[in-house]
């Protein structure tokens, strides 16, 4: 074999490879769409009191079993920003986006947007 033909082999796998990661992003990028389109369908603006708020495994949280099972194996084992919060007169935990997380105060009531156990935003802070 000679360089050139070698040289055309490497083009060739790296542009298809190129191609198989463009149309699988194309096709996360619609997912991503329909399930962002999905939370905004659902998502409500409420009050909550913040009680605890801590970075800790899924499987160790007081989630529901059915909420556990239906998350991907690999986030089962990572720590995720968890909220514990009083929403009306029950207690719950509530996922939460890292970006909320960081500016969420505890031992606060707080309006938020939720879509089912997930906070989305931040929209004011009672003092």
């Amino acid at each position: 074999m000679q360089v050139w033909q070698i040289i055309l082999i490497i083009l060739a796998v790296i542009v298809l490879i190129l191609t198989v990661l463009y149309f699988v992003g194309k096709r996360m990028q619609t997912k991503m769409d329909q399930q962002q389109s999905l939370i905004n369908q659902h998502k409500m603006t409420t009050s909550i009191l913040v009680i605890d708020k801590k970075k800790e495994r899924i499987i160790n949280s007081n989630l529901p079993k059915a909420v556990i099972d239906q998350f991907p194996k690999v986030f089962r084992y990572k720590k995720m920003p968890l909220v514990k919060a009083k929403i009306g007169p029950q207690i719950t935990t509530l996922i939460c986006d890292n970006k909320v997380f960081k500016d969420l105060p505890t031992k606060k009531v707080v309006k938020v947007e939720i879509a089912g156990l997930y906070i989305l935003g931040i929209k004011s802070v009672k003092k």
